[in-house]
């Protein structure tokens, strides 16, 4: 098996353990969007401090994790305004989604969530249409 796919097995049980652990820990469901929006929009004043550890936690864990590492190529694009763009865009579309990947694709669809599972298939198919667009056809990333 290639390592980049155990690197990702690895990574998707500790996102799924995390998600688990913070639904049984408070009973709230892990949508990263949800808990910076939180903040942000100051929705979340009574669990202010419990959304800034959670940050934190995401973070500081690869940094501690770094001897473990070997150089990664991620494929990033070096166009700063590519990504600025990219982040603006994931941030209104998490939004208009009420959510993101961690709070539909992983905690909603473990919780059998129909509204979870299409807010996956729409955002999965939207980041494909976005591919094909902006790297074939545009050929920005």
């Amino acid at each position: 098996m290639p390592m980049d796919w155990v690197w990702g097995l690895i990574g998707g049980l500790l996102i799924g353990t995390g998600g688990a652990v913070y639904l049984l820990g408070n009973g709230k469901i892990m949508g990263a969007s949800g808990i910076i929006g939180g903040l942000v929009d100051g929705s979340g004043k009574d669990t202010k401090w419990e959304r800034i550890v959670f940050l934190l936690g995401v973070a500081i864990m690869p940094v501690l994790l770094m001897p473990l590492y070997r150089k990664v190529d991620t494929h990033v694009t070096d166009n700063v305004w590519v990504l600025v763009a990219a982040g603006l865009l994931v941030g209104i579309g998490t939004r208009i989604a009420n959510g993101c990947t961690s709070g539909h694709g992983v905690c909603g669809i473990s919780r059998l969530s129909v509204r979870g599972m299409a807010a996956t298939v729409f955002y999965i198919l939207a980041g494909g249409v976005g591919v094909v667009i902006f790297r074939h056809g545009l050929g920005v990333i």
